[in-house]
C-alpha cells in the first residue's frame, strides 16, 4: 500500500479540491430534463454555477433554495418546499435533484424525512416531476464524492429490483473525470460488442455544446427516466472509477446482475481489461478495429517513450483522474515527483503507483521540486508559470482553454491522444527550465 499523507497546515493557499454538491449538481445534469437544486445560501450556487459555465461554456439550469439567516436557524423546510413549487410551475422539470451543503448540513435538519413530508402535502402539485436527495455537505469529500453520492441516489429512488431480461442491455456508470468525449468514445467500443449501453449519468448527450435553436429552461439532453428505470433488466455493470463502485454495488445488489469496476481506461493493461471484459459479458471477441487500435497504441507508445523516460511529473487531481495519468506516466518511464489529491479514503491512492499527498496546488508547488512538468486543473497555471514548466489541463474546471469537454484520453485511441498530447508539451518546453537554473521563489 502506498504512503497517504494528510495535510498539515490549517489553510489552502491554492484549493485544488472542488465541492461534493457541485460534483452531485453535474451528475444530476447528465439526466434529461433535470434542474439541480442547492440547498443553501445564493453564494453556494453562484460560485458552483460560475465554475460550471467556465469550464462547459454552456448555460447551466442550477437553482437554489436561497436560505437566509433566519431560515438557517429556523429551518430551511418551507425554503424547499418554495423552491420546488416554484421549479415546477416555472420549468415544469422532470427532475429536481436536490444537493445539500455544508450550510443545512451543519445545522442538522431531518432533510429527507421534511422532503416526504412536502411530497406527500403537495403530491398533486408535484405530479410529473421526480425529486431526488443526495447529502453532499462541503465538508465531506469532494468533486468524486458529489457524482457517486447523486448517482447512487438516482439509482436508489428510481431503478426498480428486478432480474435481468436483457442480454444486450450493459449499464455503464462513468465517473465524473470522464469527459463529454469520453463518453462518446466507450460508448463507441461497447456497442462494436453489439452491446446496448445505458450511462447513468450522461453528461454527453446534456452538456455536449449542440446548438438546438430553442432555449430550455431545464436540461435538454442526457439520460431519460425511462432509460434509468430500464437499468434493473441490464444484463452487467461496468463503472469507470473507484468512487463509482458503491453505485455499481447497489445495481448489483438490486438487479442480481455482475457489477465490474475499472479503475481506469487510460493505458495499454487498462484498455486491455476493458475489452477482455466486454468480450466476457458479450460472447463478442475484438472486432479487427479495436485490435487495430490497440496496434496503434503500442506503437505510440514505443514513439512516446523516448520523450517521457527520466521525465518528472507534479500531479494533483481528484484520486482516479490521479491514478489514471500517475499509471501512464509511469508505464512510459516517466517517475512522479509529487502526487497530490483531494481527500483520502479511495482505493484509487492504493492503486496509484507512487506516494500521495491529501493537499492542495500550494502543496504541490512545494513538493515539486524539479518537476518538468504540472498535471493538474486550470488553477495550477500560477504555480506552472512560477516553477517555467509547461503545464497539461485535466480535470475540473479548465477555463482558460477551449474543448475541455472533447478531449479523449480513454481507451486505446485516447490514450495514444494523450501520450502525443504529453510528448508534444515535453518537446515545446524550453531547455533548462527555471526551477533547475533558480532558486524557487516562495510566495506568501
Amino acid at each position: 500500500m502506498n504512503a497517504l499523507s494528510p495535510v498539515s497546515r490549517s489553510l489552502s493557499t491554492n484549493p485544488l479540491k472542488t465541492s461534493a454538491p457541485l460534483g452531485a449538481a453535474m451528475a444530476f445534469l447528465g439526466v434529461e430534463g433535470a434542474v439541480p437544486l442547492f440547498h443553501g445560501s445564493q453564494g453556494c450556487t453562484a460560485f458552483a454555477l460560475v465554475l460550471l459555465v467556465r469550464h462547459f461554456k454552456e448555460a447551466i439550469p442550477l437553482q437554489t433554495t436561497a436560505m437566509n439567516e433566519v431560515s438557517t436557524i429556523l429551518g430551511g423546510a418551507d425554503h424547499v418546499e418554495e423552491a420546488l413549487l416554484n421549479l415546477k410551475k416555472r420549468m415544469n422539470p422532470k427532475l429536481v435533484g436536490i444537493c445539500s451543503t455544508a450550510l443545512t448540513e451543519t445545522r442538522g435538519e431531518d432533510f429527507e424525512g421534511d422532503l416526504r413530508l412536502i411530497l406527500t402535502k403537495r403530491a398533486e402539485e408535484m405530479a410529473g416531476t421526480e425529486v431526488v436527495f443526495a447529502s453532499t455537505p462541503d465538508f465531506n469529500g469532494a468533486l468524486e464524492e458529489g457524482w457517486s453520492r447523486a448517482t447512487v441516489a438516482l439509482i436508489d429512488a428510481l431503478v426498480p429490483a428486478k432480474a435481468p431480461t436483457s442480454l444486450r442491455l450493459v449499464n455503464v456508470l462513468p465517473g465524473v473525470h470522464l469527459t463529454v468525449a469520453d463518453i462518446e468514445a466507450l460508448r463507441d467500443t461497447i456497442r462494436k460488442f453489439d452491446l446496448e449501453p445505458v450511462f447513468l449519468p450522461d453528461v454527453s448527450q446534456s452538456l455536449d455544446g449542440v446548438t438546438t435553436g430553442e432555449w430550455s429552461a431545464t436540461t435538454y439532453g442526457g439520460t431519460t427516466l425511462d432509460q434509468i428505470r430500464s437499468m434493473g433488466g441490464a444484463c452487467a455493470t461496468l463503472a469507470i472509477g473507484e468512487h463509482m463502485r458503491d453505485a455499481a454495488e447497489l445495481l448489483a445488489q438490486r438487479t442480481g446482475a455482475p457489477a465490474h469496476v475499472l479503475p481506469t481506461l487510460t493505458g495499454l493493461d487498462a484498455c486491455d481489461d476493458l475489452v477482455a471484459t466486454l468480450t466476457q459479458i458479450s460472447g463478442v471477441p475484438a472486432p479487427a478495429d479495436v485490435r487495430r487500435e490497440r496496434q496503434r497504441l503500442l506503437d505510440a507508445m514505443l514513439d512516446g517513450h523516448f520523450y517521457f523516460a527520466g521525465k518528472k511529473l507534479a500531479v494533483a487531481a481528484e484520486p482516479d483522474l490521479l491514478l489514471a495519468i500517475a499509471t501512464l506516466a509511469t508505464e512510459l518511464g516517466a517517475k512522479i515527483a509529487a502526487a497530490v489529491t483531494t481527500v483520502s479514503g479511495s482505493r484509487a491512492i492504493e492503486l496509484a503507483p507512487t506516494d500521495v499527498v491529501v493537499g492542495d496546488l500550494g502543496d504541490l508547488e512545494d513538493l515539486a521540486g524539479d518537476a518538468d512538468m504540472i498535471v493538474t486543473h486550470a488553477h495550477g497555471r500560477q504555480a506552472a508559470e512560477r516553477l517555467g514548466v509547461p503545464h497539461l489541463r485535466i480535470g475540473f474546471p479548465i477555463f482558460d482553454r477551449l474543448g475541455a469537454a472533447y478531449r479523449t484520453s480513454v481507451g486505446y485511441a485516447g490514450t495514444r491522444g494523450l501520450i502525443f498530447e504529453i510528448a508534444n508539451l515535453f518537446l515545446g518546453a524550453p531547455h533548462g527550465h527555471a526551477s533547475h537554473t533558480h532558486e524557487k521563489e516562495h510566495t506568501p
